[in-house]
């Protein structure tokens, strides 16, 4: 039926009438007409399609007052044979992860082994450690307990064990790496967050520090998640004042990240197959709901937490808003924010060596909140005109009022990103952030460094409104001037 159809088609462009009396090259134009609609009738079509299509992934949940205590119940009705146990030198002193022990021991014939040698803000190094000492051990589970840095930490320790023989680099995102799909079933990984923050135990996405690249990376993969997600009220009493604030920076910015990421529907190319469809899909109705609450409940409930890091209610708030971002931009994901804050957290090893303030480590260190906030005003002033309702909507949460109060009503759209940039550097003022990149040692010689490190962040790029071609000219332009207008504020 189909060759009929283009015969007919070939047929009736040879027999046309035409106007110039039979012109050749006017036949040869209906020719050429009539293949190309035969051309556009076949299958496959060669062409690149926009997605159609989200998946709404999330690990499993469960919210309490010392729920830790269950966790060696958990594993033993898992069946673990033996549990690779993860953590950092502070988080292994502390309550939460007394309580995680205690409730392994509390179960019969449970064998476990403890790592208490994550870094924050970990490095390929301390990765390529993790991962050494997990192959060396037959786990069959996995447990986290502690922040973003260790849940990372152990998905990707997790990975590399199934994954015996592969390098690190098989896995990190392209185009740093070889973005290698993950194809087999990981072991199974329990997740126990002792901050606000990243929203890691409802992911599946791991950050590292590249120190050779002098920037953050990661791999992003649905079969990293967690298969469940401990999320214990109590285990962030513990939190210094200074760690409660960038954990909830964090927040903070996935939701607004999430909220104002380009639609899914036009993201590109549309994967030939589902297994295939990424992590990070864009803006879609589901992560809506959970970004917008996360970022109503963290502008209300964070400057409590920073008078107050003993205020319960508060402490209680940012751990699920902390999540539900999770929930949220691990299904829609980050863009410029994140993108920028990479290089900005890996050059300051070897350049500014800034060490904030209330972070006991013994290194250089822009924490990952922080390093993600001092862009903020800059990127969604620009990508305010993309979509100005959502930057709207989120200018009256950042004022405490409504899209209805003529404040917010009356501003044009035209205006809205520089309403929303000074709105988001008072909220940040009010936390006591660094007013900018100068403020954390950041010269104006460094822009294009800077510039040169978020180029390669292919996966949350990809989801920036406004930027065009981010790899080519517009792409170092947009950048430049988002850092430059970053420098101070």
């Amino acid at each position: 039926a189909s060759r009929r159809v283009i015969s007919r088609l070939i047929n009736a462009s040879q027999h046309t009438a035409c106007p110039c009396h039979g012109c050749a090259s006017h036949s040869h134009h209906q020719q050429l007409a009539a293949v190309s609609q035969v051309r556009s009738m076949a299958t496959p079509v060669q062409m690149v399609q926009k997605e159609y299509a989200f998946e709404v992934s999330g690990s499993n949940l469960r919210f309490g007052d010392g729920v830790t205590a269950e966790v060696g119940m958990d594993l033993k009705n898992m069946k673990a044979r033996k549990v690779g146990v993860f953590t950092d030198p502070t988080v292994a002193k502390l309550k939460p992860m007394e309580a995680a022990l205690r409730s392994l021991i509390s179960q019969e014939d449970l064998p476990f082994e403890v790592y208490d040698q994550v870094l924050a803000e970990p490095t390929e190094d301390s990765w390529n450690k993790a991962i050494s000492w997990a192959r060396e051990h037959d786990f069959s589970h996995f447990l986290a307990v502690g922040g973003g840095s260790v849940i990372d930490t152990v998905k990707a320790a997790n990975l590399f064990t199934v994954y015996k023989d592969a390098d690190l680099m098989d896995y990190i995102n392209a185009p740093i790496g070889k973005g290698l799909p993950v194809q087999h079933t990981l072991r199974p990984l329990i997740a126990v967050p002792t901050t606000a923050g990243t929203g890691s135990e409802t992911t599946g996405a791991a950050i590292v520090d590249i120190t050779s690249r002098s920037f953050k990376t990661g791999i992003a993969s649905r079969a990293l998640k967690p298969v469940l997600g401990i999320v214990d009220t109590q285990n962030t009493e513990s939190c210094p004042t200074a760690v409660h604030i960038s954990a909830g920076l964090d927040v903070l910015f996935h939701s607004m990240e999430s909220y104002t990421a380009i639609p899914y529907t036009e993201r590109t190319p549309r994967p030939a197959n589902p297994m295939n469809r990424p992590a990070y899909q864009g803006s879609n109705p589901v992560a809506d709901i959970f970004s917008l609450w996360a970022l109503q409940t963290t502008v209300k409930y964070l400057p409590r937490i920073a008078k107050n890091r003993d205020d319960e209610e508060a402490r209680k708030q940012m751990l699920l808003a902390a999540s539900f971002a999770g929930i949220g931009f691990g299904n829609a994901g980050v863009h410029l924010c994140h993108g920028m804050s990479y290089p900005i957290s890996g050059l300051n090893k070897q350049g500014p060596k800034y060490k904030h303030a209330g972070y006991e480590v013994d290194h250089p260190i822009i924490p990952h909140g922080v390093s993600v906030a001092l862009t903020g005003p800059a990127v969604f002033q620009f990508t305010s005109p993309s979509s100005p309702d959502r930057h709207r909507q989120a200018l009256a949460i950042f004022t405490n009022t409504t899209i209805s109060d003529p404040s917010i009503s009356r501003v044009p759209d035209s205006e809205i990103g520089a309403h929303l940039f000074e709105a988001i550097a008072r909220f940040l003022d009010g936390l006591g952030v660094p007013r900018g990149l100068k403020a954390v040692g950041y010269q104006t010689k460094d822009i294009q460094m800077l510039v040169e490190g978020t180029i390669p962040q292919r996966r949350v790029l990809d989801l920036a409104p406004g930027i065009g071609d981010f790899v080519g000219e517009d792409g170092r332009y947009h950048l430049t001037r988002m850092i430059e207008s970053s420098m101070e504020y």
